[in-house]
Formats: structure tokens, C-alpha cells, sequence
């Protein structure tokens, strides 16, 4: 018996056992950012839709911790979106208020080595301003960049280049730490093809650092995922997994197991929006195009979090600062910086690595580097993680050799395949404001008859 007719008997014996089954126009895998935005716009436009979510919660990446003592919320996931038009009128819809991000400075910074815990004494920031006037100019050459991968064949080589040629090429060495900084999340920078540097510090996030970027009024982002569940209570399957997945060109049999039971979901079309990691596609019945593609993909870790008693003052921030290293960029994996969250005696952590880590070996190397730290003015402390999360998998990538054979142009052949759509950072890139403008550009081949 080939898989094929494995998974349609799977199908068709756990049918038997729903007490539960719907029908929709479009159901979504994934109610992070992407997928909570398209259900909403889907909605919207009269469409009924499901989303599939293995989260008890809407967001993805979006999180909000309440400090019990305070009553003080901080968000240690999305921060920020772009100043544009249609984020506000999400917000509008939602009736979520935001305004202009006010970043919280500190009047002292601490250059430290995390592997020592030492200062680097001879460290003094570089003036970036004309290395990132470069940049913008070399960004201005692939406008299509910003708008998904829809790139021009052959790929031009600067796209290709490792990130640290490119910037040797364009004498932008300058800038470097300071996108290390920025653009966090992408594992070892130097290495990346320009390609994804392009994508994740592009022309909207140089613009929204000259005109502010927006974030909510109460400074919970996570209002904005509570408010669209709200909306959507009716289609929401969270903390579900799916079981099997059956598709063709008259539609989609997705078998789910939910907190109530089995539930058998019929629809017209379906919207992908989690990381197409083969792992984590047991039971869909995967084209080889989808497995050879899928199967291509690395990605990068990142992490988050809050730390009690660090010893650090409030008014410091602690940058990990290579003390030995090309343009004293920090070794990974490791932390980016700590610093504070604006609620006294907590400190916001962000951690980086190249592959993925344990849960366990993450919040290992957070507590052991902050205890390491030797700087001026921090006591001994014994820190506490009071929060912490993974956002691994992360940046998803492919060797430029790839990059250069038509890996994206295969990618997005894929689209509409099966009434499959796909989206999500994979599909184009860490940022929820981008990822809305992709699926507004979408939505007219999702909805099409």
C-alpha cells in the first residue's frame, strides 16, 4: 500500500470517529502573525475560515509578560511595526490603539566580552551615518527585495555575496555592528548571503528609523492578537494538532485533534503559514517538489526573555562585544546585549545562535553570562529567568548556490498547487508588516473562484 492510500484510510477511519465536521472556505495553518492577519482579511471580505493553531494563544512571535508586582506589561517579542498606512488601519479595525515608539535609553552602555565577562575598555562605537548612506544606495538596485523573492534571473552576485564581502566591496565595515545589533536573529551575519541582510534591514526599516516606528499605546502588542480571537472565536482551533492533510484541486480534508476532539475540516482553499520544516508535516501528503524544496531549508535560533536580579543597575545597558574579533562582532551563540524593560529590576534578554539549541541549554548560558560579568558597578547577584522563549526556528534560509539555481523561483511555484497558498517569514521575511503587505498582494489568487 503506497502512503497515499495509507493516509486517505488514516483519513477515513478517523472520519468515522468525528463527531465534529465543518466546512469552510479557507483554513489557515498557523494563527502567528501572517496567519492572524489573513483570517481577519479573509473575514473581511466574506469569507469563512479556520486556523489551526498549536498555541493556546494568537501571535506567534508576539508576547507579552504581566509582572504581577507592578501590574506592568512588557513585551518580549514583536516591538515595533512600521509607520504606514496599513498598519493603522489594521489597528483601526482591530480597535487597538498605537502611537510612536519611544525607545527606552539608558545614560550608560557597557561594552562587555561575554565570554570573559570583561569590558572591552578600547571599544568605542563606530559613525555609521555614510557606511549606511551606502547601504541605503545599494538597496535602491533591488526594490523586488522588499516585496517577497520574486527575484530577477540570474540572481545578481552582490545578492550572492556573503554579507561580510559585500560590506568589504561597498566599504560599509562601519555599519556592520550596528545591523548586528538592529537586525538580530540572523545567526552568523558575515556569512549570510547579502541576500537575507537585504531582506530582514531593508529600505521600510531604514525609513521607520528616520520617521519612528509604532507600537500600542498601553505597550501590550499582545491586545492586538486578543482583540482578533475575539473576533474569531468561531474558527479558532487552538492548542490542535493536525494529524493529516489531504489536498487536490477541488479542495482540502484536513484532520485535526483538538481539545474537544477530532475534528474534520472541509475547505476550498488552504493558507501555510508556519515553517515549512519537514519535521513538523507528518501526515500531509507533501508533493516532491514541496519535500525537495522543504527539505533545503537551515534556519537560526533566537531566544527571549526577562531577568531578575542581575546585579546590573537600572540605568546601564551591557552590549556582548567581541574583544578580539572582526569589527568586534560577538561570537554566537551567546547573548546580544541585556537591557533594561522600563520595570525596575528586570532586564530584557535576547540570545542568538547559528543552530538551533535546547530550551535548557539557552537558559544555561543566560544565567552563567550574567553571573560572568564583571563590570563596573554590578554586584553579585544570582539571577532568575522570569520569562523566557524560543523563537527557534528562526531565520530560514539556503546556501546562495541555491539561491542562484531557482530555489525561489521553485518556491513560488508552489503557490496555488493543491489550492495551497504559502506564506509566512520563510516565504519572505522576519517582519509582521511586511508579511501583511505579502498577504494583501495574495489575497485576490486566494479568493479567486
Amino acid at each position: 500500500m503506497s502512503s497515499a492510500d495509507c493516509r486517505a484510510l488514516y483519513m477515513c477511519l478517523h472520519s468515522i470517529l468525528c463527531r465534529t465536521v465543518i466546512e469552510r472556505d479557507v483554513t489557515i495553518v498557523g494563527g502567528g502573525s501572517s496567519g492572524t492577519y489573513a483570517a481577519i482579511r479573509l473575514t473581511d471580505l466574506g469569507n469563512t475560515i479556520a486556523i489551526v493553531e498549536q498555541k493556546d494563544y494568537l501571535g506567534g512571535h508576539t508576547e507579552t509578560y504581566h509582572d504581577p508586582q507592578t501590574g506592568d506589561t512588557i513585551d518580549i517579542g514583536v516591538v515595533v511595526w512600521h509607520n504606514v498606512t496599513l498598519v493603522k488601519n489594521y489597528f483601526k479595525r482591530l480597535n487597538v490603539s498605537i502611537g510612536q515608539m519611544d525607545w527606552l535609553t539608558t545614560p550608560i552602555t557597557r561594552y562587555v566580552d561575554f565570554r570573559t565577562g570583561h569590558e572591552v575598555l578600547d571599544y568605542v562605537p563606530s559613525n555609521f551615518a555614510t557606511a549606511l548612506a551606502a547601504y541605503r544606495e545599494q538597496l535602491s538596485k533591488y526594490p523586488y527585495v522588499e516585496k517577497g523573492f520574486d527575484l530577477v534571473y540570474p540572481v545578481p552576485v552582490d545578492l550572492l555575496l556573503s554579507f561580510g564581502e559585500f560590506a568589504e566591496k561597498y566599504k560599509l565595515q562601519d555599519m556592520i555592528n550596528f545591523v548586528f545589533g538592529f537586525a538580530q536573529g540572523l545567526g552568523d551575519l558575515l556569512a549570510q548571503p547579502t541576500l537575507y541582510v537585504f531582506k530582514n534591514f531593508g529600505t521600510e526599516i531604514l525609513n521607520s528609523i528616520v520617521t519612528g516606528f509604532l507600537t500600542t499605546t498601553h505597550k501590550d502588542n499582545s491586545k492586538l492578537y486578543e482583540h482578533a480571537t475575539a473576533e474569531l472565536e468561531g474558527g479558532l482551533f487552538l492548542s490542535s494538532k493536525i494529524l493529516s492533510v489531504e489536498r487536490s484541486q477541488a479542495g482540502t480534508r484536513i484532520l485535526v485533534e483538538t481539545p474537544a476532539g477530532l475534528v474534520l475540516i472541509n475547505s476550498k482553499k488552504l493558507l501555510f503559514t508556519i515553517p515549512p520544516n519537514l519535521d513538523n508535516l507528518e501526515g500531509w501528503d507533501l508533493t516532491r517538489s514541496e519535500k525537495r524544496l522543504f527539505a533545503q531549508f537551515r534556519h537560526s535560533a533566537y531566544y527571549t526573555g526577562l531577568v531578575k536580579n542581575t546585579g546590573i543597575p537600572d540605568n546601564v545597558t551591557v552590549v556582548n562585544t567581541g574583544s578580539n574579533t572582526l569589527y568586534n562582532i560577538p561570537i554566537l551563540p551567546g547573548l546580544y546585549r541585556i537591557q533594561p524593560s522600563g520595570t525596575p529590576g528586570l532586564m530584557a534578554v535576547k540570545f542568538g545562535s547559528a543552530l538551533s539549541l535546547s530550551d535548557e541549554e539557552v537558559r544555561e548560558e543566560i544565567l552563567s553570562s550574567i553571573k560572568k560579568l564583571s563590570t563596573s558597578g554590578k554586584e553579585q547577584s544570582c539571577p532568575e529567568l522570569v520569562v523566557y522563549s524560543s523563537h527557534t526556528p528562526f531565520e530560514m534560509t539556503v546556501p546562495a548556490e541555491a539561491i542562484a539555481s531557482g530555489f525561489y523561483r521553485d518556491l513560488g511555484r508552489l503557490q496555488g498547487q493543491k489550492q495551497t497558498f504559502y506564506t509566512g517569514a520563510a516565504f519572505h521575511t522576519h517582519d509582521s508588516s511586511m508579511l501583511w503587505e505579502y498577504i494583501e498582494a495574495m489575497l485576490p489568487k486566494i479568493t479567486a473562484a
